[in-house]
């Protein structure tokens, strides 16, 4: 059964930080665009940060230069670091494996990902 497990999330204040982890059980997602997703409360879910199977990167506005994904292959790991954390990035985060080697360069679309993790809470108090 494929897998996909997050864990790191928790309770912060402002302008901290934390990293994210997600363990995935199949080193061919390793092959794939992998990303970072987020839920707020009453919002739709939004791509937060992907990597594809070439190393590129790409971040939604919100958070870039305060968001760095990561990988260990070796471990079959993707992380978050997320730095200068905000109230707004309070959120339910999901980690998340696409169809395509690559991630789509115009955002990250829930559409284009087949595999998903269960989720890890982030809250962040003003």
């Amino acid at each position: 059964q494929v897998r996909l497990v997050e864990s790191g999330g928790g309770s912060v204040q402002a302008g901290q930080s934390l990293r994210l982890s997600c363990v995935y059980s199949e080193d061919t997602f390793n092959g794939y665009c992998r990303a970072w997703f987020r839920q707020a409360p009453g919002k739709e879910r939004e791509g937060v940060a992907g990597i594809g199977a070439d190393g590129d990167e790409t971040y939604a506005d919100s958070v870039k230069g305060r968001f760095k994904i990561g990988q260990d292959n070796a471990k079959n790991t993707l992380y978050l670091q997320m730095n200068s954390l905000k109230p707004d990035d309070t959120a339910i985060y999901y980690c998340a494996s696409a169809w395509d080697r690559l991630c789509y360069k115009g955002g990250l679309r829930e559409a284009d990902f087949g595999f998903w993790g269960q989720g890890t809470q982030v809250t962040v108090s003003s």
